[in-house]
C-alpha cells in the first residue's frame, strides 16, 4: 500500500484524483516533487528480470506498466498512478541496476567507450476514466574509454548499485561520460518530467492547472 507523503488538498471548484508514484525510488520522488504535486508513494513489487528475447525499449515499457497497474489495482478510490522503468541498451543488450560492486565493474567496463542508450519509459494510468497512456524518453550517452582504476575509483566513490548503468549523471558519474544527446535533462535521472507533465495533463491532473486553484 502506499506510504502517504501529503494529502491532496481540497478544491472548492472542482475534484481533483490522488497522484500516486508507484516507485520506492528516492531519485523519482525527488523529480516527481520538482512539479509541485502533492503526492503518495506505493511500492510495486513486480518482477524486474528480463523476458527472454526481449530488448531494452520493450523491457522498459513492460516494466513501467506493470509497476503502474500494480499499484493502481490495490487503490479504490479515484486515483493517477505514475509507473517508470529505465533500461540501458548496450548494442541491444540491456542493463539494468547491477546490485552490487562486481556487477557495476562488469558493467562500466563494458560500456567503456561506447554508446549506451537509456530507455526511460513512463506509464500514467487512471482506472477511474479508464486513461493509460506509455511514453518513452531515450538518451544517448558516450562512456570516455576509462582505465580499469578510474571503474574501481568511482564505484567506491559513489556506490551507484541502484542506478541501470551504474553511473549516476546527476553526482560524480558525470565525470564517466563524453557526451549526452537528450531533449529532456531530467530522464536520465529515472523520471522524464516532460513526458510525466504530458501525461499528467492528459489524464485530468494538469500541474498548473492544479496550482492555479490552490493559494500561490
Amino acid at each position: 500500500m502506499p506510504n502517504a507523503t501529503r494529502a491532496l488538498p481540497p478544491c472548492t471548484d472542482t475534484t481533483w484524483p490522488r497522484l500516486i508514484l508507484g516507485s520506492t525510488s528516492t531519485y523519482r520522488r525527488e523529480l516527481l516533487s520538482r512539479l509541485r504535486l502533492p503526492f503518495d508513494t506505493g511500492s510495486p513489487d513486480v518482477d524486474e528480470r528480463a523476458l527472454p528475447g526481449e530488448t531494452p525499449l520493450a523491457m522498459a515499457v513492460r516494466l513501467a506498466e506493470m509497476k503502474a497497474r500494480a499499484v493502481a489495482e490495490q487503490m479504490a478510490d479515484d486515483v493517477v498512478v505514475i509507473g517508470s522503468d529505465q533500461v540501458a541498451d548496450l548494442a541491444g543488450t540491456p542493463l539494468g541496476k547491477p546490485g552490487d560492486h562486481a556487477r557495476a565493474t562488469a558493467q562500466l567496463r563494458a560500456m567503456r567507450g561506447q554508446v549506451v542508450q537509456f530507455h526511460t519509459a513512463v506509464c500514467v494510468i487512471r482506472p477511474h476514466t479508464h486513461f493509460c497512456q506509455t511514453r518513452v524518453n531515450t538518451v544517448a550517452v558516450r562512456f570516455k574509454a576509462l582505465s580499469d582504476t578510474e571503474v574501481e575509483t568511482y564505484l567506491k566513490l559513489e556506490q551507484p548499485y541502484d542506478c541501470a548503468g551504474s553511473a549516476k549523471c546527476e553526482g560524480l558519474g558525470i565525470s564517466l561520460l563524453s557526451s549526452i544527446e537528450s531533449d529532456d535533462p531530467t530522464s536520465l535521472i529515472g523520471l522524464p518530467l516532460i513526458l510525466t507533465s504530458q501525461l499528467l495533463s492528459e489524464a485530468g491532473l494538469n500541474p498548473l492547472a492544479w496550482l492555479a486553484t490552490q493559494e500561490i
